[in-house]
């Protein structure tokens, strides 16, 4: 059992009364569903940094690269005194451990993507990224981020959380006295979740982990976290999917009869055409490693990346 996943959040997520108009924005699934795995570290730069609540809204004005945090009515700039406190919390975050982030879509502090950046004319000059969120991604490149608002869309949301459980199986690895045995059989056991996002990187690691005993260690330790975390951020496709399950199936050509063969090959069919979810293909392929106790199949993380109570894999 994974002890829970420490994850950063913007605070308003948690439905804490920090938002500029005095509310929230409450996100239920990240606190009633996902937060039944997470331990979370709730953050509200504005609030942390000294403004009160309620207060004037926020924009960001100026060089999209390195833009001013301003008071919409007033233009009072705020920017040194976020950048203080960004100074201040970064090293109070590291010391967390974080396998994640989860930041407030839309904001001039925390935002990722496509937050608006002002010019003098007052015309929107180009898109940019939330002060903190920026800063935070910066100083912290291997740790998976996201915006609450794109965890809507399934298949991104089941990207992030594979991530970051991905991510804690790694640091507990970590924890536990790691070898190159260990680290042998940690990536043995990832095999199959690395292959459906790169064969490329997959194979870069393979060669890592075979010459590690010419290796300084915690070089190789480093190298491969750094080929793993960037593994994970390439999206899965149906086409790599696919490869992975026929992959799998391989392992029981002198086991299935033909029809449970034709069955298996029928639901890869039908998932490839977009009949059914991933999840389909995937509850045959661990009934034929449960049946045919086979044990190189049933340390694979990619058949079960995740708590089963999430109910993700259930997008086309």
């Amino acid at each position: 059992m994974l002890s829970p996943i420490k994850i950063g959040i913007s605070s308003c997520l948690m439905g804490n009364p920090v938002r500029y108009d005095g509310g929230h924005s409450h996100d239920r699934f990240l606190t009633q569903t996902l937060g039944l795995f997470c331990e979370y570290v709730p953050v509200c730069p504005e609030v942390e940094c000294g403004m009160p609540t309620p207060r004037n809204s926020l924009r960001l004005e100026g060089d999209p690269e390195n833009p001013r945090l301003i008071t919409r009515k007033t233009g009072e700039d705020h920017t040194g005194q976020m950048q203080t406190w960004i100074e201040k919390k970064l090293p109070e975050l590291e010391k967390q451990n974080l396998c994640g982030f989860i930041f407030k879509s839309k904001s001039p502090s925390s935002g990722l993507y496509r937050i608006k950046v002002y010019g003098e004319n007052g015309k929107i000059k180009n898109n940019g990224v939330g002060l903190f969120a920026r800063a935070f991604t910066e100083k912290f490149p291997r740790i998976p981020v996201e915006e609450a608002g794109r965890l809507n869309d399934p298949q991104l949301r089941e990207h992030f959380i594979e991530n970051i459980f991905t991510l804690q199986r790694w640091r507990q690895f970590l924890e536990n006295r790691p070898t190159l045995g260990k680290l042998v059989t940690f990536h043995t056991d990832n095999k199959l979740l690395i292959l459906s996002h790169s064969q490329e990187i997959y194979r870069q690691m393979g060669k890592q982990v075979a010459g590690g005993k010419h290796q300084d260690f915690n070089e190789l330790l480093d190298t491969y976290e750094g080929l793993l975390l960037k593994s994970l951020n390439l999206m899965t496709t149906i086409k790599k999917n696919i490869n992975v399950l026929q992959h799998a199936m391989g392992f029981f050509k002198n086991d299935l009869t033909p029809s449970e063969k034709q069955e298996l090959l029928t639901s890869f069919d039908q998932y490839r055409d977009g009949y059914v979810p991933l999840i389909v293909p995937l509850t045959l392929i661990k009934h034929y490693v449960l049946k045919y106790d086979h044990p190189w199949l049933k340390t694979q993380t990619y058949l079960n990346p995740h708590p089963f109570e999430l109910k993700l894999r259930n997008y086309f």
